[in-house]
């Protein structure tokens, strides 16, 4: 499978939008909370903010390429800090799931932040996405901290990860 990785074009958004909801849709359930219905008002807010996204390139599409075309299978949503890049969302197609582009977006990511001279990638994920906390230790995330979010919609731990590409100097001379 070729994957190509580059920021995602506003002509894409539903696409995307439905990548993420797909993705996380079994996520946001076991957390006991569905996405905003279309159409509501917390909907256009959230649309509102991700087309935001979008303009200002934080969003990141994974993109398949064959002789039938191109064809979106994962979306990354990202926030530049002052010393990292914070990733909010990384998703894949769930037809895709379990085929590496997680792990090939996260290199992507990690590349993307070492190009712009940012000191780390952080993220938070729900304490119940054992298999995604794996996958993020697998790729150097370490776990800082374990915690109720501030945000208060639901009861449920979440970890908090970061990955440093800054080399701590020895005291030992």
């Amino acid at each position: 499978m070729a994957l190509i990785f580059r920021t995602a074009m506003l002509s894409e958004g539903k696409e995307v939008a439905r990548i993420i909801g797909d993705a996380f849709t079994p996520y946001v359930r076991a957390l006991g909370r569905e996405w905003p219905a279309e159409g509501t008002p917390e909907y256009a807010e959230r649309w509102k903010h991700f087309v935001a996204e979008i303009e200002r390139g934080d969003v990141y599409v994974a993109v398949e390429g064959d002789p039938e075309g191109e064809r979106i299978v994962g979306a990354a949503r990202t926030k530049p800090q002052e010393e990292d890049l914070y990733i909010d969302q990384i998703a894949v197609d769930p037809a895709q799931q379990g085929t590496g582009v997680g792990s090939w977006m996260l290199q992507r990511i990690d590349e993307l932040a070492r190009a712009r001279g940012l000191g780390g990638l952080s993220l938070i994920t729900a304490e119940m996405a054992v298999a995604n906390i794996r996958l993020y230790e697998r790729h150097g995330f370490e776990i800082v901290r374990r915690g109720l979010v501030d945000h208060g919609l639901d009861p449920h731990p979440r970890v908090y990860m970061v990955k440093s590409f800054r080399v701590v100097a020895s005291s030992a001379e």
